[in-house]
């Protein structure tokens, strides 16, 4: 399990370094957004501008939901219940885990959803 623990560690690592560096980037685009006097409705800039803010704001999301998942797999490894899964209680599949280690459910179980 230590094995696990230091990918899980590897994992929040690098999904931190991805959520700073779009928390970088979306204070780009914000700043580029004020600098330009650009108003979405009629400016064909604005609508890029309200793209580009709209996207990184929902990989912010996405990185930050990563860590939530980072932190559940943790506690499963506390818990004992890390690599079985959550719905039908069955061992998850190493190569599974080894490709998502924050996997909650069997391939068979998380196709069905």
């Amino acid at each position: 399990m230590d094995a696990v623990r230091r990918r899980l560690a590897e994992e929040r690592a690098q999904t931190l370094r991805r959520l700073a560096d779009l928390t970088d980037d979306y204070g780009a685009v914000v700043a580029a957004s004020r600098d330009t006097n650009a108003d979405d409705e009629h400016d064909p800039e604005g609508a890029t501008i309200a793209f580009e803010r709209s996207q990184v704001g929902a990989l912010v999301r996405q990185a930050r939901r990563h860590l939530e998942e980072i932190d559940a797999a943790e506690r499963r490894l506390d818990e004992g219940t890390y690599g079985t899964c959550e719905r039908c209680g069955e061992p998850i599949a190493e190569g599974r885990l080894e490709a998502r280690p924050v996997a909650r459910l069997c391939i068979d179980c998380a196709s069905s959803v």
